[in-house]
């Protein structure tokens, strides 16, 4: 006997439950199918416990520079183990509060794997054994993705590793190499060159941080050089020669190659979409590149089969999953939603120094066309920066010179990813430089840079 719903979700994370969710809350009868853990990977092993993470270095960064402050501490110590069982811990208690949210919106949550058996049917299977067979019209994937493996340079877990080992250190290596200068591969940076661990960052591009605007890049690599973080740039690891208890890595930049040895190796070159076991090739799903080809509304060619999330292809962010897991959904209920659109997607990184960024970056805005007018206001000339102690960084807009709209907004500093949801709604509000000019920010805050940044692109700056 099938279990008949309107709305069946195959997988978890923050696409996955949302989707169920808001299906729910439009009286919408929801199966979620879930066969590890609910939140996926963002909550369990990304972008949660990584902030955590995070926050003990920030803690102590603090200590470290607690005599600039007028506070002075002796004989701190990091206790690896108990950072990360608070890491773990956070993710837990998320967890866990997902599955009451789930039970709470009445949602039926099945542990196993989803497989399309066509015709709107969905079986569910763990460990070898079927455990139910669910059928509805409307069937969204949200799968989501894993780390890329490069011939030559696999994950073993031991050496060379991934963020799902870099998450849970059992000792601080004394070195390691991050290949990958993504926003995984810098944050992991970050935190163990915080932590003690020297660190060597390798890129393939010709700057770190890529998708960032350059300006934003360059302050960064500037940034992390100067904590003692090593990074190459436009270099390649063309091998990785595993010894008892380090790795001898090769590395080519410039026309030059170069050796490391190291304790540890993290992979950060990217992820591949969890498009197999997925009984795809019995639908007219496309896949391309590892991910499933959607529309706005995360149709794909199969009728009655949606894809969301990281298995939907870029940005690879919680964020993106769970909006287009609402427009997905809500299309389905005859809400008549907006097409989902990349274009007002926020990307944040939350190293130190963090970086934030939205739309249009400088390079990007002239190459679209556009005749530009840009802001830049420097942390320098920020009053709360400067007492927080964190007086290097920018905030940057790019507007468009003709109409005033807001290209894109590009920061690196103290508490930027909180703000750049500023320019995230000015840009949905469609709002030009005039609306922006004569909003009034709160003294004294970092996000006045914001305000002091659209003012110096109209040639009214104030306090630099």
């Amino acid at each position: 006997m099938a279990d008949n719903f309107d709305v069946i979700v195959v997988g978890g994370g923050p696409g996955g439950y949302v989707a169920a969710i808001r299906a729910a809350q439009l009286k919408l009868k929801t199966a979620l199918v879930e066969a590890k853990h609910l939140g996926g990977i963002c909550l369990n092993w990304g972008c949660i416990p990584t902030k955590a993470l995070l926050r003990s270095a920030e803690v102590k960064r603090l200590f470290d520079h607690g005599a600039e402050f007028g506070v002075s501490a002796e004989n701190v110590k990091i206790d690896l183990p108990k950072i990360v069982a608070r890491s773990r811990g956070v993710s837990k208690q998320l967890s866990g509060g997902i599955g009451h949210l789930l039970k709470k919106n009445k949602v039926a949550v099945y542990d196993g794997y989803g497989t399309l058996e066509g015709g709107g049917k969905l079986s569910v299977t763990k460990d070898g054994k079927k455990l139910a067979e669910l059928t509805s019209p409307h069937i969204i994937l949200a799968t989501g993705a894993r780390p890329r493996q490069i011939p030559g340079l696999e994950v073993d877990g031991k050496q060379i590793i991934s963020y799902f080992e870099a998450m849970v250190p059992e000792t601080l290596p004394k070195s390691l190499l991050v290949m990958g200068s993504g926003a995984i591969g810098i944050e992991f940076a970050s935190f163990y060159r915080t932590m003690g661990s020297e660190v060597t960052v390798v890129e393939m591009m010709d700057r770190i941080m890529p998708v960032e605007d350059a300006e934003i890049s360059a302050l960064a690599r500037k940034a992390f050089e100067k904590q003692g973080i090593k990074i190459l740039t436009s270099a390649t690891v063309k091998s990785a020669e595993k010894g008892a208890n380090s790795v001898k890595v090769t590395v080519e930049a410039g026309g030059s190659v170069q050796m490391f040895e190291v304790e540890k190796v993290i992979s950060a070159v990217g992820i591949v979409g969890n498009v197999e076991n997925l009984g795809l090739e019995k639908t007219k799903v496309k896949v391309e590149r590892t991910h499933i080809v959607v529309d706005g509304y995360a149709r794909t060619d199969e009728p009655g089969v949606y894809a969301i999330g990281d298995v939907a292809g870029p940005p690879w962010l919680a964020h993106k999953a769970s909006h287009e897991g609402i427009v997905c959904v809500e299309a389905i209920a005859g809400l008549k939603p907006h097409a989902f659109e990349t274009w007002n997607i926020p990307g944040c990184t939350y190293a130190h120094p963090q970086v934030a960024s939205v739309g249009l970056t400088e390079a990007k805005a002239r190459e679209a066309g556009h005749e530009v007018r840009v802001g830049k206001f420097p942390l320098i000339g920020n009053g709360k920066a400067i007492a927080l102690g964190e007086p290097d960084g920018l905030v940057k807009t790019v507007f468009d010179a003709k109409t005033g709209a807001l290209l894109g907004a590009h920061m690196i500093g103290a508490e930027v990813t909180e703000m750049i949801q500023g320019y995230t709604i000015a840009r949905q509000l469609e709002t030009t430089e005039a609306e922006l000019m004569h909003t009034v920010f709160p003294h004294p805050t970092v996000s006045e840079a914001m305000h002091e940044s659209v003012l110096d692109a109209y040639g009214r700056v104030i306090h630099f």
